[in-house]
């Protein structure tokens, strides 16, 4: 209900009708209230919603790593945001409303440092996983200072975890997932230089049952 403050020829403010009136520096305005929107969206921008919410869910609890790991592709935007364009085109499998990731084809790093040669992970006593390879220091641009990124992701929570700190020269690194205990993972392996400017395409390391 609108208020009339000053008469029959003043300003109100409240709601009449369609009518919204108010006070902005002393001085009375009226509009109108904003129509009703009426728009449906159609089979195919649902699928594109659902494919930009699935991939958001699997992505951001490592956000901070994606500034990081996609920092060579975020040209013109942020690291998660080059990370879920091609994880949508590329890791999404299904047909709406049935979507799920691929993650043996998802991608948690890109860039053009070479990778490990033969990764792979176990998992240990404690919630440790264990990734190891082959050094391949002096194979392009691969260095032995490279530092490792190994990536533990939950689909049942929803939550990863994520550590940069062996050498690529070290052939290994371990990873504290216990608060997966009991849980199937996903995991991924990369590298990224000392400086962070640049940075492999992640690998993907198998599912494993964190103990």
């Amino acid at each position: 209900m609108g208020t009339i403050s000053k008469g029959i020829l003043g300003g109100f403010s409240g709601t009449v009708g369609t009518v919204i009136g108010g006070s902005w520096k002393g001085i009375a305005y009226m509009r109108s209230q904003p129509g009703k929107r009426s728009f449906t969206p159609s089979e195919k921008q649902l699928a594109q919603q659902a494919r930009f919410a699935l991939v958001m869910r699997f992505l951001q609890p490592m956000s901070a790593l994606l500034e990081v790991t996609f920092r060579s592709f975020g040209v013109r935007m942020t690291g998660i945001n080059s990370a879920l364009s091609y994880n949508i085109q590329n890791a999404v499998t299904g047909t709406y409303p049935t979507l799920s990731i691929d993650y043996a084809l998802a991608l948690v790093s890109r860039g053009d440092l070479p990778n490990a040669l033969s990764p792979a992970v176990t998992a240990g006593a404690g919630g440790i996983l264990t990734f190891s390879w082959t050094d391949n220091s002096g194979s392009g641009i691969a260095s032995s200072t490279d530092l490792a990124v190994a990536v533990a992701y939950c689909p049942a929570l929803q939550q990863a975890v994520y550590d940069i700190g062996s050498s690529r020269g070290d052939m290994t690194a371990d990873l504290n997932a216990s608060v997966f205990a009991g849980q199937q993972v996903e995991t991924w392996i990369s590298f990224v230089t000392q400086d962070g400017k640049k940075s492999a395409t992640s690998i993907f390391t198998g599912e494993v049952t964190v103990s």
